[in-house]
């Protein structure tokens, strides 16, 4: 069955005509999403070819939903207009907002994401500064490449772009039901508590992998939430063992200060709860591949 992203879900790209844009609307073609739409007002009315599927450009979301049915919108708007963007898709009332961009400044993640709440949440959001989301073998809604992996029975959360890659391939021989990257801002939408959620309670998934890193608290929080909800396996890897106090590492959620977010105490409080976890995300591909 897999999470939040199936065959039958139908795709806008917001932003669609722009170089990113066209660029990932090509392989998510190719990787068999059904994009039914793209969203830009100066543009609305043409029609693109993607090596003869002709995609429409609607002048809004909620245009773009009334005539397609669309039920997922995937976002690569410049940062500057980002928040309009999402708002605009919130506004509209589709189900899962999908953020790739980059660089959104904090406060307007904050304001989409209240806007959101206020709204009732009938809008999931993925992201910001996400690699979006892939059911292998079904739909692709991001910059996730299609090929690395097969369908199969272990979900994948991961603040990591680049580690979801390297746990998907590791583990390619028995493949994935749904990978979802979260983002690695300090505000973000989905998180890995809504995921653990959705694969506990996904018939498709059996073995949870649960992929963090340093900075804030998501992971502990994550670990009390298994404790008291989840019975599949989950195996974990924390990234950022080395990283020195103080220093923002990639993510810009990713710093350690003092005691708090470190590697180490996330470790510490996912294994207490009886989630195993590599010190390498090769290690944690092996402790996955133990349990089949």
């Amino acid at each position: 069955m897999a999470i939040f992203l199936t065959k039958d879900s139908k795709v806008l790209v917001q932003g669609m005509t722009g170089s990113e844009g066209t660029k990932h609307t090509r392989r998510m073609l190719a990787a068999g999403t059904n994009i039914v739409g793209g969203v830009n007002p100066r543009k609305a009315g043409q029609v693109v070819d993607f090596d003869g599927t002709q995609v429409p450009v609607f002048g809004s979301v909620a245009e773009g939903m009334k005539a397609t049915g669309a039920d997922v919108t995937v976002i690569f708007v410049p940062p500057k207009f980002a928040k309009d963007a999402v708002i605009e898709a919130i506004d509209a009332e589709i189900g899962l907002a999908v953020v790739i961009t980059e660089g959104i400044p904090v406060h307007d993640t904050a304001t989409f994401w209240a806007h959101a709440c206020s709204k009732g949440n009938k809008t999931r959001i993925i992201g910001p500064n996400c690699p979006g989301l892939i059911t292998p073998g079904q739909s692709n809604a991001g910059i996730i490449p299609a090929d690395i992996t097969k369908p199969g029975r272990i979900g994948l959360v991961s603040k990591s772009g680049t580690l979801t890659y390297q746990m998907m391939y590791e583990l390619r021989d028995i493949g994935f039901s749904t990978c979802v990257g979260i983002g690695g801002d300090p505000i973000i939408g989905t998180t890995h508590i809504d995921a653990l959620a959705a694969f506990e309670a996904d018939p498709d998934t059996d073995v949870i992998v649960m992929i963090g890193e340093i900075g804030g608290d998501a992971e502990e929080r994550a670990a009390e939430y298994i404790k008291k909800h989840v019975t599949k396996p989950v195996v974990g890897y924390i990234a950022g063992f080395t990283a020195p106090e103080g220093k923002t590492m990639g993510h810009a959620g990713a710093i350690v200060s003092g005691s708090s977010g470190t590697a180490a105490a996330k470790k510490e409080a996912l294994e207490a709860v009886g989630v195993k976890v590599g010190k390498t995300p090769s290690e944690a591909a092996k402790l996955v591949r133990s349990l089949f």
